[in-house]
């Protein structure tokens, strides 16, 4: 199980990440830039890099998606829509956070390809402090329950939020032990979509005296695929992930699994050999994760991490300056057969970056551009990771 960086290194009382606030009219270009067809998480940030930002991006689509080989116009997001979406979350008392503004949460934009922007309905400060999510079965009992109350509590009083993904059993109860200290519900819809239904009045309280976050725009109702793209935000807000209890089979593992690839620590609960709501957990500490019985355990091992222990307090937010758009960068000279290259290289199997590189001769930004033309069309699947193949014409 892959553990967070050795070298301790705080995110929260290092030097501060770059942020900038966005006027509503760059905020506008954002979503729009976002919901636009084949504009994924790596190509919204290529774009942006490469044209300066957003506004500049969208006019730019159309040729790169024509230059990559879409034989047809490629779908924007129009004004309209955009204005649409941004007034419906701002009735549903959400607003959005893009990865440069301030507030978005710093671990969750260390991972690769963090996602573009969240709606955030409640407290959003509390994105920005250390965080450790608590996940667990559904079906808990009642020693589950137990534990997780006292994770969430010492956790929240030592100054940690407590996130998790307002599920039944351990996320609920995480969520409700936390509400005095803070806590942060991802869910996999919009943000004024209640699910499940019989959580609705946590879900009120959640939104009152915490946070409730999505990346998905409001009134969105969730399906079965949405849930894994929830678990990866839930690991990378956080600095840990505490498994309390878990089946053999469950999404819950599916959440330990993304916090061991984005280089997070992972904490396990150990349970008796013969109850089946601790295979997952006995399952997770044979292959490495940390063995946890009470919040110290935890509290120590972040410590040099999160800058926090019982007695710490939180780092000095610093203050946000106004956005100012990089100058878009020259075109790179590009031949004719330079897209055939590449294309000549890439097959079904997923390959890096680095080895497309060797293999066409393109230099980074050479590169860079044409898998953008080329995603835009429609072209190539990025699998993270770096990785990228051909879809079948």
């Amino acid at each position: 199980m892959p553990k967070a960086n050795p070298e301790p290194q705080t995110l929260f009382t290092a030097a501060p990440l770059p942020v900038a606030t966005l006027n509503d009219a760059e905020r506008l270009a954002c979503l729009r830039l976002i919901r636009s067809e084949n504009v994924g998480p790596v190509t919204f940030r290529e774009l942006i890099n490469h044209y300066g930002g957003a506004q500049q991006a969208l006019e730019a689509l159309p040729e790169l998606a024509a230059r990559g080989g879409n034989k047809r116009r490629i779908r924007i997001t129009s004004k309209a829509d955009g204005e649409r979406e941004l007034h419906r979350a701002a009735k549903a008392g959400a607003k959005p956070i893009f990865t440069i503004e301030p507030g978005y949460p710093p671990a969750l934009a260390s991972i690769e390809a963090p996602p573009p922007m969240l709606y955030v309905r409640g407290m959003s400060d509390l994105l920005t402090r250390p965080a450790v999510a608590i996940v667990g079965s559904r079906q808990a009992s009642a020693a589950g329950h137990k534990l997780t109350r006292q994770f969430a509590s010492g956790l929240g009083h030592t100054g940690y939020v407590v996130v998790s993904g307002l599920a039944r059993g351990i996320d609920a109860i995480a969520h409700e032990t936390a509400l005095q200290t803070g806590t942060i519900a991802v869910v996999a819809g919009g943000v004024d979509i209640v699910y499940p239904p019989d959580n609705a009045a946590l879900t009120e309280a959640i939104a009152e005296r915490g946070a409730i976050v999505s990346d998905m725009p409001p009134g969105f109702q969730p399906r079965a695929k949405d849930f894994p793209r929830r678990n990866r935000i839930i690991s990378g807000i956080a600095l840990g992930v505490i498994v309390v209890e878990a089946a053999k089979r469950s999404g819950t593992l599916v959440t330990a699994r993304l916090a061991g690839e984005q280089g997070r620590e992972v904490f396990a609960v150990p349970g008796h050999p013969l109850d089946p709501r601790a295979e997952g957990t006995n399952a997770l500490l044979k292959r490495g994760a940390t063995l946890v019985t009470e919040p110290d355990d935890i509290i120590e091992a972040l410590a040099p991490l999160s800058g926090l222990s019982p007695d710490a307090a939180f780092a000095e937010q610093h203050p946000a300056q106004a956005w100012q758009a990089p100058p878009p960068l020259p075109p790179p000279l590009l031949k004719d057969d330079d897209r055939s290259l590449v294309l000549e290289a890439l097959g079904p199997a997923p390959v890096d970056v680095d080895a497309l590189m060797r293999a066409t001769g393109l230099d980074t930004r050479a590169l860079n551009v044409i898998l953008m033309e080329l995603d835009l069309a429609g072209r190539i699947v990025r699998h993270g990771a770096g990785l990228v193949s051909r879809t079948q014409d």
